[in-house]
């Protein structure tokens, strides 16, 4: 219930915002992420096991932004993310790669020259809906499959985010999962028994980005009617 209240809050935000500006522009914009991923780890007690992840592909955003000055704005939108985290078991041979891809539903502010440096940050809620895993023996692949809404996974992400859009179009974001990746409660059967495999498996991805005009592939503006 509180997440709901918090997305709640957020999108009442929006409206008054809306609502008081006096004037401002509308304008969509979009683009990609190459995104470096890590976890912060803890299995069973043991932290040690991470190892950066890379997914270029496909990881697509489409932003609608409202620039209420020359230095503040916000804005939503819609995106789809490739995901997650390797980790090998520093016990075993044995390394695991998790991914999910996620549908993500933005809100956050910027402020700054927003026609040259500027700062931006909120939160992202991200749905899960595709998950595969993979896992090696040393160099040899012995099992890998995925799931469309899989039980393994929670059913909603909270994140958070921070990130610098320059002057020249590059835009470099940092991303914090504050949901564990799994789903802790998530039962199967193993050998005729009932088991939890990642019931102490803390793991909370977070990443950094990398993408090009994310906030200014778009020339045409909405102006505001009222002008």
């Amino acid at each position: 219930m509180k997440k709901i209240y918090t997305v709640l809050a957020i999108l009442t935000l929006f409206v008054t915002a809306e609502t008081n500006a006096q004037s401002g522009q509308v304008y969509t914009t979009s683009g990609g992420e190459m995104i470096f991923s890590f976890a912060q780890i803890d299995n069973n007690g043991n932290e040690k096991g991470n190892i950066m992840r890379f997914s270029p592909v496909f990881n697509l955003q489409n932003m609608v932004n409202y620039d209420m000055s020359p230095n503040f704005g916000v804005y939503s939108g819609l995106a789809v993310r490739n995901v997650g985290f390797i980790y090998k078991d520093p016990n075993t041979d044995i390394k695991k790669k998790y991914r999910n891809y996620n549908l993500g539903i933005p809100f956050g502010v910027k402020f700054g020259n927003l026609d040259g440096l500027f700062l931006y940050g909120g939160y992202e809620l991200e749905i899960p809906f595709n998950y595969k895993e993979k896992t090696f023996e040393g160099e040899r692949k012995t099992d890998k499959f995925n799931v469309w809404f899989s039980k393994r996974t929670p059913s909603i992400y909270n994140t958070v985010v921070l990130g610098v859009q320059f002057p020249y179009g590059a835009n470099l974001k940092f991303k914090y999962y504050l949901t564990n990746f799994f789903n802790k409660d998530y039962s199967e059967m193993q050998n005729g028994v009932s088991v939890k495999p990642f019931e102490n498996f803390d793991a909370n991805v977070f990443y950094f980005a990398l993408s090009f005009k994310l906030f200014r592939n778009t020339e045409i503006y909405y102006k505001d009617m009222r002008d």
